[in-house]
């Protein structure tokens, strides 16, 4: 009922590659229609129902999401051969009886014994697959190029794929063969599967950011545990993300949002991984280039769409404050090879762990206690003395304030959870008057390299440098104010 999936999108100048790497492998073609109500009911709750020709059989298949992005519920059912020429309809009831029933029927609100709806043609795909049987370590993978097309009406987009699906064994055996393929053919992780492409197309909708979800884990587990599963939820953050960047994408929010689930990522594997000793210390380079790629261009849209409308708004030129060229490409860091390994590798960590088991360490909720006990009296210690802080210390006290946020929003199941929501709402106020301190430093470097070859630069350093004594001031009294809070662990 479950299957343990990884998808990795083929760019154009790799695809003879991989054409070569399969060889002679055996050949069918794939041709499937994808359902849903007129409103779009499954689709909104992750839901898919297709009916494939497969060769010379035709079956129906139902999925529906599991615990994380890499693992979906299916089940499949072999369908009586159509007349000649005549397609075989659509029909919920074939599920019944199995997990997916009670996916549908919510997807759908409808109470049991309530007759399932009509459905209606949504998208189709039309897939030449070529298949491998490979063993990777203990497992068995089967390894399936697609390439093909999607269509929606009269809209249409290409597909190239390599789809690494796990027959018997071990997740990580499964992500240690596709980080070779990753390597070997530059290939990258994509999250978005050939029914969420096909939606896309159906709606003519462009790339939407995904937001970071709530963490769902039981109070009581154990460290290794409450890692993957912080992981698991950062992934589920950062690959679909990802995977438009990688795509080309350059919507704001989705940089915007790439960048928090790094950060995210990265404060759990900072401060609870030396906890866990399979995380490895080496992740953290490859996820720092990209967040830092992503930083540059936050940076230049601030200047932009913020700090320069401000400026023109208190009298100031209009002018230009930075340039996209010669910034580094987000795709081209995205799809960078060690960035990939280093997703693919967190993806086998997070799966080697097996919920509940025996040797899950101590209880996370210790180590969590203390962790967030030694972020909070840090920040509050450095806190008291702000404005005279140097600047590289100012922006390390930010950055500990970030994963102490993060960190307590991660952990709110181990704890009482409206205690903890009180603890983060009295911490926003904190945190924006840091986040404005540190923006406007950035803004006031930037305007003072422009300076040096445009003289009207120099109003935005007087703007920001009349301005930071207070907005220093701001974050002195909110930081002072941090002491005095009831921490909830």
């Amino acid at each position: 009922m479950t299957e343990f999936e990884l998808k990795l999108e083929v760019p154009q100048g790799s695809r003879e590659q991989v054409v070569m790497a399969f060889g002679k492998a055996r050949r069918q073609r794939l041709q499937a229609r994808y359902f849903d109500t007129d409103e779009h009911a499954l689709a909104q709750a992750h839901v898919v129902v297709r009916v494939r020709k497969e060769g010379s059989r035709w079956v129906q298949t139902a999925k529906a999401p599991s615990s994380s992005s890499l693992e979906r519920l299916e089940h499949n059912v072999l369908l009586p051969r159509p007349a000649a020429g005549a397609m075989p309809a659509v029909d919920l009831s074939r599920h019944a009886g199995t997990p997916l029933e009670a996916k549908l029927r919510d997807a759908l609100d409808l109470q049991p014994g309530q007759p399932f709806p009509a459905l209606s043609l949504v998208f189709e795909t039309d897939v030449q697959r070529q298949v491998l049987d490979v063993k990777s370590g203990r497992s068995r993978v089967e390894v399936a190029f697609d390439r093909g097309r999607v269509a929606a009406g009269e809209r249409h987009a290409a597909l190239c794929e390599v789809e690494f699906e796990l027959k018997s064994g071990r997740p990580q055996d499964a992500v240690r063969l596709a980080q070779a393929w990753c390597t070997r053919h530059g290939l990258w992780i994509s999250s978005l599967s050939k029914s969420a492409k096909g939606l896309r197309l159906a709606r003519d909708g462009a790339p939407a950011a995904t937001m970071a979800r709530p963490v769902h884990m039981e109070a009581q587990a154990g460290i290794r545990d409450a890692v993957a599963t912080m992981v698991l939820n950062c992934m589920d953050h950062v690959l679909p993300n990802a995977s438009d960047i990688a795509g080309g994408s350059t919507d704001r929010e989705q940089v915007h949002q790439l960048r928090i689930g790094l950060r995210r990522l990265r404060g759990v594997l900072r401060e609870l991984g030396g906890s866990v000793s399979a995380v490895n210390p080496q992740w953290e380079p490859q996820l720092a280039e990209v967040f830092r790629v992503l930083g540059v261009h936050r940076d230049s849209e601030f200047l932009s769409l913020q700090m320069q409308p401000q400026l023109v708004a208190a009298g100031g030129p209009t002018l230009e404050a930075a340039s996209s060229a010669g910034q580094p490409d987000p795709g081209q860091a995205v799809r960078s090879g060690a960035f990939q390994r280093a997703l693919l590798d967190i993806l086998g960590f997070a799966h080697s762990v097996v919920p509940g088991a025996a040797d899950g360490g101590k209880p996370a909720r210790k180590v969590v206690r203390a962790r967030l006990g030694i972020l909070y009296r840090q920040v509050a210690r450095e806190g008291r003395s702000f404005l005279a802080l140097e600047e590289a210390r100012q922006h390390r006290l930010r950055k500990r304030l970030k994963r102490l946020r993060y960190l307590a929003e991660m952990a709110r199941p181990l704890f009482k959870g409206k205690q903890v929501d009180r603890f983060l709402k009295k911490l926003k106020p904190l945190q924006d008057s840091l986040g404005l301190y540190n923006d406007r430093l950035m803004a006031l470097r930037a305007y003072q390299e422009l300076a040096q070859t445009d003289a009207r630069a120099w109003f935005g350093i007087g703007w920001l440098s009349a301005n930071r004594q207070d907005d220093a001031a701001g974050c002195q009294r909110d930081l002072q104010a941090l002491g005095k809070l009831d921490v909830f662990w």
